[in-house]
């Protein structure tokens, strides 16, 4: 995640410019066991990023997890949880979007982030089959916006040395 936040560069249209200092302000949707303990943290643990929003159907549940995120270290902003993902998207501020759920869900809700006019990271695999990965790619490029894969294994050392074996 940390190779992901300094690969979106926080620019006066897309990023929350307090005191000189620049931060990617984050939301999350899906707050599983994966968000809780390995993906979620650096969201608000990397410099230049802040943990503003997330959102979970279940009642209760986005504000359990977003009272335990601190506050941002360039806004001060707190994490709101919410449970309604229109009100999600029109957090103040919200910059990008990360989605963390059921592969099936992806498509539909990568589609209200970029009507929402939001970068996107989505965790693997982006859709369930080819036409739905190439259909997200083309509504981001129309819409003139960034979309992201979770697929950091690609970079990992023992990757390319089976990829150079091939």
């Amino acid at each position: 995640s940390s190779t992901l936040v300094a690969s979106i560069m926080p620019s006066s249209r897309t990023a929350s410019n307090i005191r000189g200092k620049k931060a990617i302000r984050w939301g999350i949707v899906g707050l599983g066991d994966v968000t809780r303990v390995k993906s979620g943290p650096p969201f608000w643990k990397c410099e230049g990023s802040e943990l503003v929003a997330v959102m979970r159907r279940t009642p209760g549940k986005a504000a359990e997890f977003a009272a335990q995120v601190p506050r941002g270290s360039v806004t001060g902003s707190s994490c709101i949880g919410y449970e309604n993902m229109e009100a999600f998207l029109q957090h103040p501020g919200l910059d990008a979007v990360y989605i963390s759920t059921r592969p099936g869900s992806h498509l539909e809700i990568a589609r209200k982030v970029a009507a929402a006019g939001k970068a996107c990271y989505v965790e693997k695999p982006v859709g369930r089959c080819a036409a739905e990965t190439i259909e997200l790619n083309r509504i981001f490029q129309e819409a003139g916006l960034p979309l992201y894969t979770a697929y950091i294994s690609r970079a990992y050392e023992r990757s390319q040395a089976v990829r150079r074996l091939l």
